[in-house]
């Protein structure tokens, strides 16, 4: 793939364990992308996670970089739905 737009996001969490969570649900999905057309890395650094998006066009990006935003908010609902019980 040649890569002609990158984005790096660094994301700050409450801890260790809302980043532990976090990664174990999207590692599936960054290890077997939907399409060619864009790559993920997910790096975890104490309670930060960094998202790095390499894509073949900008398009790509943004798409990418929603899904994985989107993906992002929607665990942390739950974690959040999950803690008041």
């Amino acid at each position: 793939m040649s890569t002609k737009a990158q984005a790096t996001i660094k994301l700050k969490f409450a801890s260790e364990k809302q980043v532990d969570t976090i990664l174990n649900a999207l590692i599936p999905e960054a290890k077997a992308p939907p399409t060619q057309r864009s790559t993920v890395t997910l790096k975890k650094d104490g309670s930060s996670l960094t998202l790095t998006v390499e894509a073949q066009d900008t398009t790509a990006l943004r798409a990418t970089l929603n899904a994985y935003l989107r993906w992002i908010n929607s665990a942390l609902n739950v974690i959040d739905v999950v803690a008041k019980e």
